[in-house]
């Protein structure tokens, strides 16, 4: 599967395969032939592992504080287990934070 283009900086993605199947994620950064130490055609993606839940007025404040948490993921993705949607997220620059080197640690994401 080639990129042929679609798949850009900044276009939000549906997570297709592995744990994070079906979450949201906006593309970082693409590359075509690999890179990396991957030897396919991937993008950098950042997206939200877990939502915050439903939140209603007669809940208490830590039970309140825990359902608001978000929960984000960094990852590098084949193109063949995403899809990309129609939309894209222009006002966040993700370039910045999100570098190949914050990947490789585990605190940093």
């Amino acid at each position: 599967f080639k990129n042929m283009g679609i798949i850009k900086s900044g276009k939000v993605v549906i997570m297709l395969a592995g744990r994070y199947a079906g979450r949201k994620a906006v593309v970082v950064k693409v590359s075509e032939d690999g890179a990396g130490g991957k030897r396919f055609g991937n993008c950098i993606v950042a997206g939200i592992d877990r939502y915050p839940r439903k939140v209603v007025k007669n809940m208490g404040k830590a039970k309140l504080e825990k359902r608001c948490k978000i929960k984000p993921f960094v990852k590098a993705v084949n193109f063949n287990h995403i899809m990309p949607t129609r939309y894209t997220v222009n006002d966040i620059e993700l370039r910045q934070i999100v570098t190949p080197a914050a990947i490789k640690k585990p605190d940093s994401k």
